[in-house]
């Protein structure tokens, strides 16, 4: 069973960046996105950024266009998440995703086979 496995968390005042990066290890199909959502406590799953493997399409939330970027290698077994110009609204827990096939909306949690544990990311004023 693949798993996806984050790293690059952490705590940086606002103006800062960070690069989240997530790879996939163990049994793992050919992915057909990859994306990055976040959950702030008490609110719900937001899907902030994906990448379609095939076709490199990226689609971002609005409240980070222009300010992340998200970038996919070319195994497609790893995806990269540059945070720049982090604001404290950006703090959340931060959490890797793929799927093997279209499932649904991009920003939709249940389209995607598989989770990252997550990992913190702190934006302080």
């Amino acid at each position: 069973q693949g798993q996806l496995v984050e790293s690059g968390g952490g705590s940086v005042q606002a103006g800062g960046s960070l690069r989240l990066s997530c790879t996939a290890s163990g049994y793992y199909p050919n992915s057909f996105s990859m994306a990055w959502f976040r959950q702030a406590p008490g609110k719900e799953r937001e899907g902030v950024a994906v990448v379609y493997s095939s076709s490199g399409v990226t689609l971002y939330v609005d409240s980070v266009k222009g300010r992340f970027t998200i970038s996919q290698d070319n195994a497609k077994t790893t995806v990269t998440l540059q945070m720049n110009s982090l604001k404290p609204e950006d703090s959340a827990m931060y959490y890797c995703s793929a799927n093997n096939y279209y499932r649904g909306r991009w920003d939709d949690p249940v389209s995607y086979h598989y989770w990252g544990q997550g990992t913190q990311v702190t934006v302080s004023s």
